[in-house]
């Protein structure tokens, strides 16, 4: 093999909002990727933020001379899926195209050999279109899952909270506690999700009528109806610090109001690959079980673990609530 032609190459997207800091730390991280054999290549995509972001990143590039990471400024801040699709569309521009994008969050650090691992699983597993690598906690804990897709009876569960219930719908609960071996899930988290460019060439994208969330839950059910396998590979892990650009799914969530963007992806994902009818029933399903739930607490006189105005806003986002 020439010493010019890399044995594996990936090219990274970043889509950054306010996070620079972190931003930079998860390019350090996979300056330590590269080496024999492997090639990275990074676009950082800033999302418009508006805290000067962007100028710190361009001088650190510039400053620690890393030609192989690209900054372009996205005049709009148009959310997780249209950042990530503007860094898709430039990386498969590139004159060498890789063998795999990797899409990450800024709030992540790539472990040592993660992006081998990655590279050596896809040249292997030929049918797998996706993959997403096990995550760890801020302290370095192992987070083990991977995810089904949801449907009404996992809306039951997630609302109802009861053991019980839990047992019974085990098998459509979203969240799936994963094993060391590499296995194939509904879908993965977007926080470190790789992709096969012969699947984006075939044109799959983020649908950008979600701003956040639940974007990654569309597009892995749409690699499935290209024919595609969605896989979790746990040898190649990434440290997550979550919920930095939203404080949505950090440590202290529970105690801030989900904002709107939520309910109205969540709200778009049942409707758009379900349907009308099921959407509300999924709804109903929710606020039902989760109402069950409430009355369970207050029986009990429980404190809340709630976030503020969870039923009432989500009423108010259902399809099932009337609209002026």
């Amino acid at each position: 093999m020439s010493e010019t032609v890399p044995l594996h190459s990936i090219d990274v997207v970043i889509v950054n909002y306010r996070t620079a800091a972190l931003a930079l730390s998860c390019l350090d991280s996979l300056a330590a990727e590269a080496g024999e054999g492997m090639r990275i290549r990074a676009v950082v995509i800033d999302n418009a933020s508006p805290d000067g972001s962007a100028d710190v990143i361009e001088n650190a590039i510039r400053e620690r001379d890393w030609n192989w990471v690209h900054l372009v400024r996205s005049p709009v801040n148009g959310g997780f899926g249209a950042g990530n699709n503007l860094g898709i569309d430039l990386v498969l521009q590139q004159e060498r195209p890789a063998d795999l994008v990797w899409l990450l969050n800024p709030d992540t650090r790539v472990m040592p050999g993660a992006a081998r691992e990655l590279a050596r699983f896809m040249a292997w597993n030929r049918a797998a279109g996706l993959v997403g690598t096990a995550l760890l906690e801020a302290d370095g804990s192992p987070w083990p899952f991977a995810f089904r897709f949801p449907s009404i009876q996992s809306e039951i569960e997630r609302g109802l909270r009861w053991r019980f219930s839990s047992r019974l719908l085990a098998g459509y609960a979203v969240a799936r506690r994963m094993g060391e071996q590499p296995e194939r899930a509904d879908w993965v988290s977007g926080a470190s999700l790789a992709i096969r460019p012969a699947l984006l060439r075939e044109g799959l994208r983020f649908d950008e009528g979600y701003f956040l969330y639940f974007e990654e839950i569309d597009l892995c059910l749409a690699a499935r109806s290209y024919g595609w396998e969605c896989w979790y590979l746990p040898q190649a892990r990434v440290l997550h610090i979550a919920g930095q650009s939203t404080g949505v799914t950090d440590a202290q969530a529970v105690h801030r109001r989900v904002p709107a963007y939520w309910f109205e992806s969540r709200r778009r994902y049942f409707r758009k690959n379900h349907g009308l009818v099921y959407a509300i029933a999924a709804d109903l399903g929710w606020m039902a079980a989760h109402a069950a739930f409430r009355t369970k607490q207050a029986l009990r006189r429980d404190p809340s673990v709630d976030p503020p105005h969870l039923l009432g806003d989500f009423l108010r986002h259902s399809l099932a609530a009337p609209r002026r």
